[in-house]
């Protein structure tokens, strides 16, 4: 059941979330070719600003693949992607300070963060069971409407996870751009570059937020049109 426009909405979206994967990707190649002039890696970077921040019980880790960098609250570690890790490039120490903006987040009990890390459960539970009520709902939509419903309500939760997730991205590469340039990490000649990285990573936040934010409303349409 595809309510007319909704799906050239949901191309829009698509393509928009593709061009904005697209120049993070062209940002991060740019960038990893500008070098630091300290020689510092993304492990360095990372071990610095934490020891700055006072936090001393975080650990800083390699992980595989690309753009996999993220910050565990779980278990306290700094997990950095290896073309991150060991690179001592602009768009290295950026990641690597962003990545560690989360752990000062979790270590100064950053409200966000704190309701993102609660909320973490409820989206894994919601991600398991979501596709199926709402295939089921929409199959069943006229017989038996609470199914839809409950995926709505399940997919609700996956939105509100991506929308408190927006001020904790956005927090966390303001305190590395912050602490980057007081440390003397980037310096006049390439803090616009690191910069530059961190916004264009926050973006596809930003579209992956709206992305979920349009599709709700849209199982919302089919709900509330279901006797029509």
């Amino acid at each position: 059941m595809m309510i007319p426009g909704s799906w050239m909405l949901f191309i829009g979206i698509a393509l928009v979330s593709y061009l904005v994967q697209w120049n993070l990707k062209s940002k991060f190649r740019k960038y990893s070719k500008i070098r630091l002039p300290s020689g510092m890696t993304g492990r360095d970077v990372a071990m610095k600003m934490l020891q700055d921040n006072g936090i001393y019980d975080v650990q800083v880790t390699s992980t595989n693949g690309m753009l996999t960098d993220h910050y565990n609250p779980a278990n306290k570690t700094v997990n950095l992607s290896e073309a991150v890790y060991s690179d001592d490039s602009v768009m290295a120490a950026a990641v690597a300070a962003h990545e560690c903006g989360h752990a000062v987040q979790h270590a100064r009990a950053y409200a966000p963060l704190t309701l993102r890390s609660k909320l973490v459960p409820v989206v894994t539970f919601a991600s398991q069971w979501v596709t199926w009520l709402l295939l089921g709902g929409i199959l069943l939509i006229n017989s038996f409407p609470a199914l839809l419903l409950g995926g709505i309500i399940l997919f609700a939760m996956t939105t509100l996870f991506s929308f408190i997730t927006l001020p904790v991205e956005i927090d966390a590469s303001r305190r590395a751009l912050v602490w980057l340039s007081s440390a003397g990490i980037t310096n006049s000649y390439n803090h616009a570059q690191a910069e530059d990285a961190l916004r264009s990573a926050a973006y596809t936040y930003v579209v992956a937020a709206l992305g979920s934010l349009a599709t709700l409303i849209y199982y919302i349409m089919i709900f509330m049109g279901r006797r029509n």
